[in-house]
């Protein structure tokens, strides 16, 4: 049986705020290598890229992006993947993911989970993002979830969906 190799993940802190959760890197590794060995896809040796920003970050990137106006939790860019005649020895990116501390820390009191588990689960949701998975149609969101679920039982987190409105009423994460 082959070692499972798993993407090289950089986070970069770029809002001081982020200072206030020292392990917040640590938890995103974490999560990240979880959500790497659940999916099994080839995508070792690829790198990723995590920004720590705060809500005025995440707001520009998600009005420049996506045209909304306003901050979220978690944004994910996958990266475009070479085409053919591409160096041999380039280097495979998987994207971005960029995580607004304010939201992230709102959200977690708001719903009463330690921040570390909320920050797993936002995490494993943007590397989900990036390797092809969606929410804009209810199966996918269904089968999207049922994997976060999983992810995060792997680490010991519990449900993050289980004191959810119904499926009709419900806003996704992101």
């Amino acid at each position: 049986m082959s070692q499972l190799i798993l993407p090289i993940t950089e986070v970069l802190v770029v809002a001081e705020c982020w200072r206030a959760e020292p392990d917040a890197e640590t938890v995103i590794q974490r999560a990240i290598a979880a959500a790497s060995e659940a999916v099994g896809a080839d995508i070792g040796e690829a790198e990723l890229a995590v920004m720590l920003t705060d809500d005025s970050g995440i707001r520009t990137l998600n009005n420049n992006w996506r045209g909304i106006d306003k901050p979220t939790n978690v944004l994910s860019f996958p990266a475009l993947q070479p085409t053919a005649g591409a160096p041999a020895d380039a280097p495979r990116m998987l994207g971005d993911i960029a995580i607004a501390y304010e939201t992230t820390r709102n959200e977690a009191d708001d719903e009463e989970k330690p921040f570390d588990h909320h920050l797993s689960h936002l995490a494993v949701h943007g590397f989900l993002h990036l390797i092809g998975y969606d929410h804009e149609k209810d199966d996918d969101a269904e089968a999207m979830e049922a994997l976060e679920r999983e992810i995060l039982e792997q680490l010991g987190i519990p449900d993050p969906y289980a004191d959810r409105d119904p499926p009709a009423d419900r806003e996704r994460v992101d």
